[in-house]
C-alpha cells in the first residue's frame, strides 16, 4: 500500500508509517552519496554521518506523514492541498531546530511547505512531470 492510497484524514500511524519509510530511504540514499563525495576518515565518522542523516530524514517524514494527516482531521478539509503546506512547513521547521538555525527553519519551512502543496495540487489536478504527453 502507498502513500496516496490511505484516504486523507484517515488511518494516521500508516501515513505516518509511509512517509517515515519514504524519509529513511531518502536519508540512506542522501548519506551514501555525501560519504563517497566526502571520504571520512574513519568508519566510525562514516557510520555517525550516514546515522544522523538517516535519522533526521526518517523523523522529518514522520513529522511530515503525522501533521498533514491530523491537520485534515483537525480542519475536516482532507483534500485541501494546505494541510500539506502545514506538513512541510513543521518539517522544515524540525530542520532549523536540529540545525540550531532560525534561518534555516524558516526557509526549510517555506520550501518544504511549497514543495509539498504543489506535489498534493499536482496530485489532485493530474499534473505529470514524465511521461507521453496527453493528447
Amino acid at each position: 500500500m502507498g502513500y496516496w492510497d490511505v484516504p486523507e484524514g484517515t488511518d494516521c500511524v500508516e501515513k505516518t508509517w509511509i512517509a517515515t519509510k519514504l524519509g529513511t530511504a531518502l536519508g540512506l540514499i542522501g548519506s551514501a552519496y555525501h560519504i563517497v563525495a566526502f571520504q571520512p576518515d574513519t568508519a566510525l565518522e562514516a557510520v555517525q554521518r550516514a546515522a544522523s542523516a538517516t535519522v533526521t530524514m526518517a523523523t522529518m517524514g514522520a513529522i511530515f506523514g503525522m501533521t498533514t494527516c491530523l491537520t485534515a482531521q483537525a480542519r475536516e478539509a482532507p483534500d485541501d492541498p494546505l494541510n500539506y503546506f502545514v506538513g512541510g512547513c513543521a518539517s522544515g521547521i524540525f530542520l532549523g531546530a536540529r540545525t540550531h538555525n532560525a534561518m534555516t527553519g524558516t526557509t526549510g519551512c517555506l520550501a518544504l511547505g511549497t514543495l509539498a502543496f504543489f506535489t498534493k495540487a499536482g496530485k489532485m489536478e493530474g499534473w505529470r512531470l514524465t511521461g507521453p504527453p496527453k493528447l
